[in-house]
C-alpha cells in the first residue's frame, strides 16, 4: 500500500520507487533493468537505488556530480513514466541508451546513430502535444554524444529516428491487417532519410521538453535488415562502445555545465 508521501506530488515516487536525493540530476535511460548496473559500473561509487516492474536505478557520480542510470522498459508510455518521475525528483538532462533496427543502405551491425529528433509514429506523445509538434533532442545533448562518439572508434550516423509501438509490426508487418498501411509508412521513412527504428525516442524527447528538461539519445544498431528475423542473440548485441559513448557524453555534459554555470 502507497504511503502519504507516495505518488507524483510526494517524495517516493510512485513507479520508479525513488525519492528525493536519491536520483541525479543527470540520468542515463537505457531500457533493458539488465544493462543498468554495466552502465553503472563506469561511474564512480555507484550503488542501488531502486527497483520496481521495469524500472531499476542506481546513482554514482562523474566528475563529482551526481548521475543516475534508470531502465525505463519497453516503448513509450513507461518511457514516458519514468521520465516524468525523474523530472519531479529534479532531473535536468536525459539521455536515451538504446538499440535500433538500421534503415538506411550501407549501415553495419555495431553502428551507433545520434538521435537529432523522432518520428512520433506512437500514441504515448499525442497525450501531450499535437501531432504536429516536432520531437526534437536537446542541441547541447546532441552535441555531446556527437563528440563522444566522433572521440570513439566506431562508425556513427546523426539524423532523424522513427519511434514505433509494434516491435513485431516491423519485423512481421506482412502478417498483420494493416499490412498495406505498415510498409507504405516504412518506404515513406527510408525514402525521407530516416536513420533507425527504435520504441522510446519519442516519448523521452517530448516528456522532457514538457517538463522543462533536456533530451537525447544514442542507439546501437542491432539489426542492419529491419525486416529480417535474423536478430542477434540479446548476450551477443554490440553493446560496450555504446555504453562508453553514453557515459562519456554525460561527463562532458557535466564539464560543460560546470564551465558555464548552468546545471546543478
Amino acid at each position: 500500500m502507497s504511503s502519504p508521501a507516495d505518488g507524483p506530488a510526494g517524495g517516493r515516487q510512485y513507479h520508479l520507487r525513488c525519492a528525493p536525493g536519491e536520483v541525479g540530476g543527470y540520468v542515463l535511460l537505457p531500457g533493458d533493468p539488465g544493462r543498468v548496473e554495466r552502465i553503472a559500473q563506469r561511474l564512480e561509487a555507484a550503488r542501488p537505488v531502486a527497483a520496481n516492474r521495469e524500472f531499476v536505478t542506481w546513482t554514482g557520480a562523474l566528475e563529482g556530480m551526481p548521475v543516475s542510470v534508470a531502465s525505463t522498459g519497453i516503448g513509450g508510455p513507461s518511457a514516458a513514466i519514468a521520465v516524468e518521475e525523474l523530472c519531479t525528483l529534479g532531473a535536468h538532462t536525459l539521455v536515451r541508451v538504446g538499440t535500433c533496427g538500421g534503415m538506411q543502405a550501407g549501415q553495419r551491425l555495431g553502428d551507433l546513430v545520434v538521435a537529432q529528433a523522432a518520428v512520433r509514429d506512437e500514441g504515448t506523445t499525442a497525450q501531450y502535444v499535437p501531432l504536429a509538434w516536432p520531437a526534437v533532442a536537446d542541441l547541447v545533448v546532441v552535441d555531446a554524444l556527437r563528440a563522444a562518439a566522433g572521440a570513439a572508434a566506431v562508425r556513427w550516423h546523426a539524423g532523424v529516428v522513427q519511434s514505433k509501438d509494434s516491435f513485431y509490426g516491423e519485423l512481421e508487418p506482412q502478417r498483420m491487417p494493416v499490412a498495406a498501411e505498415l510498409q507504405a509508412r516504412w518506404a515513406a521513412w527510408v525514402q525521407a532519410g530516416v536513420l533507425a527504428s527504435e520504441m522510446e525516442c519519442a516519448a523521452v524527447f517530448t516528456v522532457a521538453a514538457v517538463r522543462g528538461a533536456r533530451a537525447g539519445a544514442v542507439l546501437s544498431i542491432v539489426n542492419v535488415s529491419p525486416l529480417d528475423h535474423a536478430l542477434p542473440e540479446p548476450d551477443a548485441l554490440p553493446l560496450e562502445t555504446l555504453l562508453d559513448v553514453a557515459v562519456d557524453a554525460v561527463r562532458r555534459l557535466v564539464r560543460g555545465d560546470a564551465a558555464t554555470g548552468t546545471r546543478s
